[in-house]
């Protein structure tokens, strides 16, 4: 019996690996889309937006979304009359499915008409008839489908149909209907139900005529069908008039404010006030759609450029254009600088520009960045742990990117958010609060200790300004430059602010009665409480610097750490002493951020947003006056003097205004803050070709861990190729 020699043996094997290297060699030659490509390859060229979210959104119903998470999505599916201008800086309101932005009309008690400048003392109630557009159309849904009789198909399902549906999709078929005036004000009807918990019901309940008694209403005819029937029954709220809100005619409905109330408007640009057709609403509300999850939380219904194709908030979210939009065009205006940054290379083209848009859940930054890197996402914030890799600060704090975001043709956009975040004092408490010159001087010692430039510098990467004021940049009533600037805690330098030495804060302890953080009349240390939340590395870490700002004026202060809820709980009752806290803007209007002093607004009194639990009757007054104004030079003076009111008082320690760092691809287009508007997805312009180049050149294959691991099974293999060989000798003997 004879064998093949060693050599010729391992001359085999090398020639069989080295087929194996050739072959995988051309596999990585062939194909257009990268081997970690995380989308499928037929997608590589199309006109598809990639990004992301972290938290599954909740609500998706607009009578109860009120986060950012969740107006990512809704904000691109429902239409409400009125838009922010994508462009315009200050913020401008315009028309989005309004012919026009509704002028209110005046009138005194006795009805008659009052002129448009008349002082808001005389004003009764306030008139807003809000014209609708012809011709806007509703997404394709099974809610409107009919049958021949011209019946709707879906709209009395027995149980066991409902319970063979999984999705919205295992109804086979749908349609759509032109969306009308009636559906607007059904969903202003819908904010006043209170079985839907709208965070607008109370605060709408102190302005539209007949809305609180409207809520009251229907909770009485609730109850009463639910003792009839036994069930929780569906109510068309079409049956059911409200008495400040009315229909007109087809396109045309007209709201009623009681006094007046320009601040309708900004709410008229958000979701919570988009159409409902009531054939949605029936059609979720049948028994047993609840328990399949095929509800207005899971499957929203609007008019808008796109509408939401999957739902799968443990993967993926897809929102696709809806073949049923009306159609916009492109801004053709801006502000100055727009053009020259290609901002207005597309002015007047029909929206929206992309096909589709991908979000995939994405709970760990450092993947997230990664992806970002290798262009699988086309645009991206950063995270403190990527900060350093990104951006660059100069010597003013300016910045900029590094060389190698500058080489991968990276763009990197800034801007001052409409965001407040403060350490609050609670006024009600005997030792922290008051309205006394011991509390003023307490609290200003400490803010002035609290050294917020330092705060943005370690924990926020420099991403901020430190805050002279409750009134955050971009909104009407903040001061720029030296006219700015809070006297009473930063001096100022060549025009700029320069916080007030330790000393002085020192000194002004003193004049408070507590020398070196002692009582001057007991000698007992001064003792201050702290409520936080939260207790990882990160929160220790924050809470020791805090630690640290006390303890500069000899001031012992006890860090009570706790969750949310019990945080919140301690607010409401009004027994926390120091705590932090902060404000976004739900409208660009100083009546947003001020009413977070307002004294009816306390949150111990009544449950409002006032956590401080500040009341000056003088800055109540001033409030009372300047909340119902346009924007005008008088207002600008009420605010100065509000504004001076709470620096000398102090009831907060003035934190810092957050700066947002957002990055984003060279084939991504349009990108420029806008930190009103949420339906910003139509404006983004994308080039497929080009993010598919780059794609390919930053993702190379590694194809060297597959030769290497070919070569050690080589190796692996002569060993045993010799045993062998042995064996076949010993055998031939």
């Amino acid at each position: 019996m004879s064998s093949m020699p060693l050599a010729s043996n391992t001359i085999k094997l090398f020639a069989q690996l080295g087929g194996v290297v050739t072959l995988v060699s051309l596999l990585a030659a062939c194909g257009d889309a990268p081997w970690n490509n995380p989308y499928p390859a037929e997608e590589s060229d199309k006109n598809i937006l990639y990004s992301s979210f972290s938290e599954r959104p909740k609500h998706l119903d607009p009578v109860r979304s009120y986060s950012s998470n969740e107006y990512l999505f809704i904000a691109q599916i429902y239409e409400p009359p009125l838009q922010y201008h994508f462009l315009k800086r200050p913020y401008e309101l315009i028309p989005l499915t309004a012919t026009e932005v509704p002028r209110a009309r005046y009138f005194d008690a006795a009805g008659a008409l009052l002129p448009s400048d008349v002082d808001s003392a005389r004003v009764a109630y306030s008139e807003y008839e809000i014209t609708i557009q012809p011709g806007i159309r509703y997404q394709p849904h099974p809610a409107f489908a009919r049958g021949a009789d011209g019946r709707h198909l879906y709209h009395e399902l027995a149980a066991e149909y409902i319970e063979s549906v999984n999705t919205l999709a295992d109804f086979p078929k749908t349609s759509t209907r032109e969306a009308t005036a009636e559906d607007y004000v059904y969903q202003i009807k819908r904010l006043a139900d209170a079985r839907l918990h709208s965070p607008l019901r109370g605060m709408l309940s102190g302005y539209i005529v007949g809305f609180a008694d409207y809520s009251k209403r229907l909770e009485g005819i609730y109850d009463a069908l639910k003792k009839q029937t036994g069930t929780a029954p569906f109510l068309d709220l079409r049956r059911y008039e409200m008495e400040g809100v009315e229909v007109l005619d087809r396109y045309r409905y007209r709201i009623r404010i009681k006094g007046k109330y320009p601040q309708l408007l900004y709410w008229l640009a958000m979701p919570f006030f988009a159409p409902m057709p009531w054939e949605a609403d029936l059609f979720y509300s049948q028994p047993g759609m609840k328990k399949r999850n095929i509800t207005l939380n899971w499957y929203p219904v609007g008019t808008g450029p796109f509408m939401l194709t999957e739902n799968n908030p443990n993967l993926r979210m897809t929102l696709a254009r809806n073949p049923n939009f009306h159609g916009e065009r492109y801004p053709v205006e801006g502000e100055m600088g727009d053009r020259a940054n290609g901002l207005l290379d597309d002015a007047g083209r029909p929206l929206p520009f992309i096909e589709k848009a991908v979000y995939s859940l994405e709970r760990e930054s450092i993947p997230y960045w990664n992806k970002f890197l290798q262009g699988f996402y086309d645009a991206s914030g950063i995270s403190s742990d990527s900060f350093d890799q990104a951006v660059q600060l100069g010597n003013q704090g300016e910045a900029t990117l590094t060389d190698e975001m500058e080489q991968q043709g990276i763009k990197l956009i800034t801007a001052v958010q409409t965001s407040s975040f403060y350490m609050g004092f609670n006024m009600r408490d005997p030792v922290i609060g008051g309205l006394d010159e011991r509390g003023r001087l307490l609290r200003r010692a400490i803010s002035i200790a609290v050294d917020y430039e330092e705060y943005i510098s370690i924990f926020n990467n420099g991403r901020g300004v430190p805050a002279q004021g409750p009134v955050p940049p971009g909104i009407f009533g903040f001061r720029e430059g030296e006219a700015g600037i809070n006297r009473y805690l930063y001096d100022v330098v060549n025009g700029k602010p320069k916080r007030k030495s330790i000393d002085e804060a020192r000194a002004l302890l003193v004049q408070a009665g507590y020398p070196g953080g002692q009582d001057k009349n007991t000698g007992e240390p001064l003792v201050l409480h702290y409520e936080a939340v939260g207790s990882g590395p990160d929160d220790k870490a924050r809470l020791n610097w805090i630690l640290k700002q006390f303890q500069k004026l000899g001031i012992q202060l006890v860090i009570r750490a706790t969750d949310y809820n019990r945080f919140q709980g301690k607010m409401l009752k009004g027994t926390g002493q120091i705590f932090s806290w902060g404000w976004n803007a739900d409208y660009p209007d100083p009546e947003n951020f001020l009413f977070l002093l307002y004294g009816p607004n306390s949150k111990a009194h009544n449950g409002g947003e006032n956590a401080a639990n500040y009341s000056n009757p003088e800055f109540d007054r001033l409030f009372d006056q300047m909340k119902n104004m346009d924007n005008s030079p008088e207002r600008q003076v009420i605010i100065d003097k509000m504004v001076e009111l709470v620096r000398k008082d102090a009831p907060w320690a003035f934190g810092f205004h957050p700066k947002g760092f957002t990055l984003h691809h060279a084939w991504y287009h349009n990108a420029k803050p806008n930190l009103m508007a949420n339906n910003t997805l139509k404006y983004k312009r994308l080039d497929p070709q080009l993010r598919k180049q780059k794609r390919a050149e930053w993702n190379p294959p590694v194809v060297w861990p597959v030769l290497v691991l070919l070569m050690l099974l080589a190796l692996s293999v002569i060993p045993a190729a010799i045993v062998h060989r042995q064996r076949e000798r010993s055998a031939a003997r």
